[in-house]
Parts: structure tokens; sequence; C-alpha cells
């Protein structure tokens, strides 16, 4: 166990770092955020802050050094400097990161498990498009195989004609049929070092433009009768992943059963709505986890609880929001309201 007072490092300097921090602090850690962006969100909050390079081998081993666990707040990071990271004080491992990054390796990983992606195929050439237009069919989604979140990266096909009008990006792409699904949702879990695991209740999710925009528990009856074959494959995957800490899933909802759509080996935004609305929030658990602590209860805390991204300039309408006493406003500390951009977000805790 690593005992209150130790320092926990937390690589990436975003908002999910700024609010495993401010969860670590609770419980007496320090944190210490390695970011190469000099502006970090999360530093903001946190005892140190080393502005480096990915690949700056000195300044990350002086990082590890000071650190008693390392952790991550997002996935795009690149491997190979973790490697140098001792394997039992980096938490989740390498190996999560190496499937998570890469759709087509992280596809064929849960099929490996029994779960069930949408109908994919690998593209690196306009030839490997038509062959997967014509073998899956249209409409589908062409997305990047590697760096793509909140809608980035990927083109909609309605049709074989609609190929002609895609500069193809020159790296590789997976193309995903199209799924007819009843609604979206995610499994969170969390899962200690001793093996132990605890889910949330699985929040139903909107998103709009590609963005997450409204996360709710409980979900709909219709989603709740795949959820729990979707947290059986989110068990498998943690385990085969020997995995500590906070571990995302999500999934369609279809007439045959949950459809995985991809993987965050992170806390993640879906999830944001625990910090009220459970008993213990993802990001305490995660802080847990990797420091080999219980797990807490995360049981609800009011009958219903929704959670809304604050996108661009929604979130400069903080005085109106806390109007509503049920609402639970939480700003990123972000100085430009760009139009898209995650700039914090409302939990509001519904009790009738």
């Amino acid at each position: 166990m690593i005992e209150p007072g130790a320092t926990i490092g937390i690589l990436g300097g975003g908002q999910l770092g700024r609010m495993m921090a401010m969860a670590a602090a609770q419980l007496g850690y320090r944190c210490h955020i390695y970011a190469p962006e000099a502006d970090s969100v999360a530093a903001e909050v946190s005892a140190e802050f080393t502005c480096a390079d990915w690949h700056d081998a000195d300044a990350l081993a002086r990082f590890v050094q000071a650190c008693a666990v390392v952790t991550l707040e997002f996935e795009n990071i690149p491997v190979a400097p973790l490697l140098a990271i001792p394997a039992d004080k980096l938490a989740p491992g390498v190996r999560a990161l190496e499937v998570a990054q890469d759709r087509l390796k992280e596809k064929t990983f849960i099929e490996a498990l029994g779960g069930r992606p949408a109908l994919f195929a690998a593209v690196d050439s306009r030839e490997d498009l038509d062959d997967a237009i014509t073998r899956i069919g249209a409409p589908g989604i062409l997305k990047t195989a590697r760096d793509g979140y909140d809608g980035k990266g990927q083109w909609r096909v309605t049709s074989a004609h609609d190929a002609d009008g895609i500069a193809l990006p020159g790296q590789p792409l997976v193309y995903e049929g199209f799924v007819h699904f009843e609604g979206e949702f995610s499994v969170i879990l969390a899962r200690g070092r001793n093996g132990e695991v605890r889910f949330w209740d699985s929040a139903q999710n909107v998103h709009e433009n590609g963005i997450l925009a409204l996360s709710s528990v409980p979900a709909s009856a219709r989603i709740l009768e795949d959820v729990a074959a979707a947290r059986k494959l989110a068990t498998d995957v943690a385990d085969a992943l020997d995995y500590v800490g906070v571990l995302t899933l999500e999934f369609f909802a279809t007439p045959e059963g949950p459809v995985f759509n991809e993987m965050a080996p992170r806390v993640h935004n879906s999830g944001h709505w625990t910090i009220e609305g459970a008993l213990t929030s993802q990001f305490e658990n995660h802080i847990r986890a990797i420091c080999g602590l219980p797990l807490g209860d995360t049981a609800l805390t009011a009958p219903r609880v929704e959670m809304r991204n604050l996108i661009g300039e929604e979130a400069l309408h903080g005085a109106a929001i806390l109007a509503d006493p049920a609402n639970h406003l939480h700003l990123y500390g972000k100085a430009e309201a760009r139009a898209g951009r995650k700039m914090g977000h409302v939990t509001r805790l519904m009790r009738d």
C-alpha cells in the first residue's frame, strides 16, 4: 500500500488529471503532473509540475524517481518512453495503452475475448476502402486507427460514392459498418491491485457533433437489458490486462445485444457524474486502486443523476446554472472558451 503523504505522478495535464489530483489531495496524497504543454489545468491544483516532452528520457526519469506510483489521464501517450517505468510503478500498465491506442488492435482484442464490435476492416489505400464498403456495406464510418477522439479523424460514408470525396490522410485507417442502435451506454469499473472490481451504474450517453453531451443514470430499461453482458466483457478485459485503476468501455445497445464501440484505460467523461452522484467517485476509486487501498462504495446518492458537458461559451453562464440548487458546477480553469472545447460540466441530482 502507498501511504498518504506520498507523491502520485500523473501523465497528462488536462481536466481529468485535475480531477484526479483533487481526489488524491482529499486522501492526503501529493500529485506531480508531467505534460508537454506549459498551460496545464491539472498543474494548477497539484504540488509539482514537470513540463517536458514525452521523449525527454532524463526529465521522465527524474519525474518517475520522485513519485511512488505513476498513472495517466489520457491514452494517447507514446508507449516507448513509458517502457522505462518499472511495471509495478505504472498503473494501468503499458499493455492497456498498446491496445487502446490502435482501433484495429482494440477490436481484435475484444473479439478474442468473445466481445462483438461493429463489422470492421483495415484500410490503407483507396482500394482497401472500396473493398471494405463492398464487403461491409454502407453507411459506415471511416476512422483513423490512432489518435482520434471526440469525433476527430472520422468520415461518415453514406454510400460508395462518398469515398470519392475523402482524401485519405496517409495513415492506417479502419472502416466500421454502421450500427443501428437503440441507445449508447458506458461501463465503468475500478479494479484494485488485489483484483477486486467495483462497477458504477451504467450511464446512458447522448452525443452531439461527436462529443458527449449528456450522461444520465439510471439508463433506460432497454439499455439495462444489455448491461450484464457488457459488464462481463469489461471484467474479462480488465483481467486479461491485469488492469489496475478505472477502466471504461463504451457500447451500443442493439436488439442482438451490446456492440462494443471503444475502450479508454482511464477515468472517463461519462463518469463525471460520480463526483456528486455516487458514494465514491471514479476519481477517488482510481486513486484508491493505484495506491492499493480498499475500493469505495459506488452506489448512487440520488434516484436520478444527469451530467451535461459545458462546451465552449456554455461555461460562461455559471451564475444561471447555480441558481438551481440541484446543480453542481465544475469548471476546468481553461482560459479560452473555444467552440467544441470542453470547459466544464454540470451534474444535477434529482431526488424525486
